[in-house]
């Protein structure tokens, strides 16, 4: 992301671009470093509860600025995956905050909000498709639409929680592991192969690359997996097979 001003621009107006793309990349790097911890930290303790607040505050400085900002560089590119992790971090957030599952007027506004992503997604799709070179912005239509399938994805399984009513425990846990993982997966694109002319040029183009995000989704089906299954070994026994 180029976020600085042209050359003899105002002082206030450089310092300005400065202080943003500090925050928006210091937002992303101390996100992706909590949000690794949150991982492999014990769940439930107060070190996991501390990276996960860390994790939270940061992503949503990160994707804001991102969301706020990609529109006039312009990247539109890159507005439906800010969204999108905005719309992950804060429902995920919820997901462990909210320990009676009840589906309220949170869950209504998350959909709004995921509904109104996949829009803004459709929008710059057309918009390519339409236009003279069939880009826009550098990117074609195929771009901007399979980061929509994202949110539209979430947003049906939130139309299943409100029609539902409630979430049960294991289905509540599930929904902050995957949505805060995949938040952190975007994160982690975003830097490791979105900004590659930050690392070394030795990397660039390698598949080392690739491995961090590949650890976020493994450590993903990891915990949901486990989680399943602690589920499974905790839910009572039938009376017959106890008398058995």
């Amino acid at each position: 992301m180029n976020l600085m001003p042209p050359p003899g621009s105002p002082l206030i107006l450089r310092l300005g671009a400065e202080a943003i793309l500090a925050l928006h990349i210091g937002g992303g790097v101390v996100g992706i470093g909590s949000g690794f911890a949150a991982m492999v930290l014990r769940k439930g303790s107060r070190a996991h509860t501390a990276a996960g607040q860390v994790f939270v505050v940061s992503m949503l400085i990160m994707a804001t600025i991102g969301a706020v900002v990609s529109p006039l560089l312009p990247q539109r590119a890159n507005v439906v995956p800010a969204l999108l992790t905005l719309y992950l971090v804060v429902t995920g957030w919820r997901s462990a905050r909210d320990r009676s599952g009840e589906a309220g007027v949170a869950e209504i506004g998350g959909l709004i909000f995921a509904l109104v992503t996949v829009a803004v997604g459709l929008t710059y799709a057309l918009d390519a498709a339409m236009s003279p070179t069939g880009l826009l912005d550098t990117e074609r239509p195929s771009n901007y639409l399979t980061f929509t399938a994202f949110p539209l994805f979430a947003a049906l399984l939130d139309v299943t929680v409100i029609l539902r009513g409630r979430l049960t425990r294991l289905h509540r846990i599930a929904r902050h592991i995957w949505r805060m993982s995949f938040a952190l997966f975007i994160a982690a694109g975003s830097l490791f192969l979105g900004q590659p002319k930050v690392f070394p040029a030795a990397l660039r183009g390698s598949p080392i690359m690739f491995v961090p995000e590949l650890v976020v989704l493994g450590l993903m089906l990891f915990w949901l997996v486990r989680t399943s299954v602690n589920a499974l070994q905790r839910r009572p026994r039938a009376p017959d097979a106890l008398a058995a």
